[in-house]
């Protein structure tokens, strides 16, 4: 960590590789993480390797603060299986897993982690998340479908990213629907006018548009997330004053839409043009602090 953070510590972007702050993070910190980690696209990773799987108390619950052991037979035989099955599975999920090992650490008992993926590693995330930290704690899959850019002639055209949703403790973790701004019906002729004019809740499958590149909101990175998308996960998941986390932070939006509810956060990325963009989306933000 550059420096020590506590939970009365400023909003911080932290310009270093992930892990390595990740492992300076207290336990069970941040209420709501949201991670939208390159997806697998046959680029290479930077690779760096724990052998870590959560333990579980002798009450069955969850043990706070560890790294070690949590149903590891059958981790590792769900794992072994999946490297035998694709070979550009071992380096990603090299890359990926000892992460999510952290990022489960510093999650609160009422926290919700988000996995922001694609279709190339859903599936993939699915399983082994399931298997590394419990069915049990599976929350969701949302959907988040759109209409922009190339079409596919030749197959059903890809338009749809995937974000599991996994709480740390399903006893106790925190959601709040009604925060959540209301989206129209799409069938309004079905409803009453009054349904209408209130709106519907989301479900999960989302219909939002990508970044416009021609938008107010584009900030020029390539990656960059819809401000909507982040706003319904920060809304339903956090409070007021609670603290998220994002160490894929890319664009900054996660920061953007947390500041913007009151909510205060982490974002930690190693590239510089990442850092840049956020240097000039947060200048109108106050306390902040750039490491």
């Amino acid at each position: 960590m550059p420096s020590e953070w506590t939970l009365t510590s400023p909003s911080r972007v932290i310009h270093a590789d992930n892990l390595e702050v990740l492992t300076g993070l207290p336990d069970g910190a941040f209420t709501l993480i949201y991670l939208d980690p390159p997806f697998n696209t046959g680029r290479s990773q930077k690779r760096q390797t724990t052998t870590s799987v959560r333990s579980v108390a002798t009450d069955g619950s969850h043990a706070v603060g560890t790294i070690t052991g949590f149903k590891g037979q059958r981790y590792e035989r769900i794992k072994g299986d999946l490297l035998g099955y694709d070979d550009q599975f071992e380096d990603y999920w090299a890359f990926l897993e000892p992460r999510l090992i952290e990022a489960w650490r510093v999650l609160a008992d009422d926290g919700t982690l988000y996995l922001h993926l694609d279709y190339r590693e859903a599936h993939y995330a699915k399983v082994l998340l399931d298997a590394l930290f419990g069915r049990e704690c599976f929350l969701n899959e949302l959907i988040w479908a759109y209409d922009y850019g190339a079409k596919s002639k030749n197959k059903w055209p890809t338009k749809h990213d995937t974000i599991l949703v996994y709480v740390k403790n399903p006893a106790r973790y925190y959601f709040d629907s009604t925060t959540v701004d209301r989206e129209p019906y799409m069938a309004p002729g079905l409803v009453t006018p009054e349904k209408v004019a209130k709106g519907k809740l989301p479900t999960d499958v989302w219909w939002h548009t990508i970044v416009s590149p021609t938008g107010k909101e584009k900030t020029g990175y390539p990656t960059q997330k819809p401000i909507g998308i982040l706003r319904r996960i920060i809304q339903a998941s956090s409070r007021e004053g609670d603290w998220v986390l994002d160490f894929f932070a890319g664009s900054g939006t996660t920061g953007a839409v947390a500041a913007a509810l009151g909510r205060r956060f982490v974002l930690i990325d190693q590239n510089p043009e990442a850092l840049a963009v956020m240097r000039a989306r947060f200048k109108p933000v106050p306390d902040i602090d750039f490491l």
